[in-house]
């Protein structure tokens, strides 16, 4: 066995062993190439030529298998309920305080923690909205008075 030789393999087995720890294809286009590479190798050809192999091999497979990949492995967002408060009016029920943690809005019905997008003080019984759901809580930025 060669030096090279060892050397595909041990490449070979080290994207397989990524691509087989990860949840989507990572390295399975260079596990080809180095595998092609090794078979280069058995077959004597040269170093160069070996090396030409496997980033063609590589190129290939990725040219023509990432576009597929990559629209199996799409994850699509199931939107929720929350959702839909993005945008809406609440009334703060529980002064909003970013800084200790504290605050609630009641939107439709429901109570939810919530944090100024601002970091500022929000008064109970202010009118806000919502401008984006984190985790739990939801975002809040203090209207502006209208004029008359």
């Amino acid at each position: 066995m060669t030096e090279l030789m060892i050397i595909w393999i041990i490449l070979t087995v080290v994207f397989v062993a990524i691509e087989s720890a990860t949840p989507q294809l990572t390295t399975i286009w260079f596990a080809a190439g180095a595998l092609t590479a090794l078979i280069a190798n058995i077959c004597n050809a040269a170093i160069w030529l070996q090396i030409v192999i496997f980033v063609i091999v590589t190129a290939v497979c990725l040219v023509l298998t990432r576009p597929l990949a990559k629209k199996i492995s799409i994850k699509t967002v199931q939107p929720t309920n929350a959702d839909r408060c993005i945008g809406e009016t609440a009334v703060v029920t529980e002064d909003i305080d970013t800084l200790l943690g504290k605050g609630a809005v009641n939107i439709k019905g429901a109570i939810w923690t919530a944090r100024s997008t601002d970091g500022s003080n929000i008064k109970a019984g202010t009118t806000v909205t919502v401008k984006e759901i984190q985790g739990v809580k939801l975002m809040v930025s203090a209207e502006a008075e209208k004029a008359e």
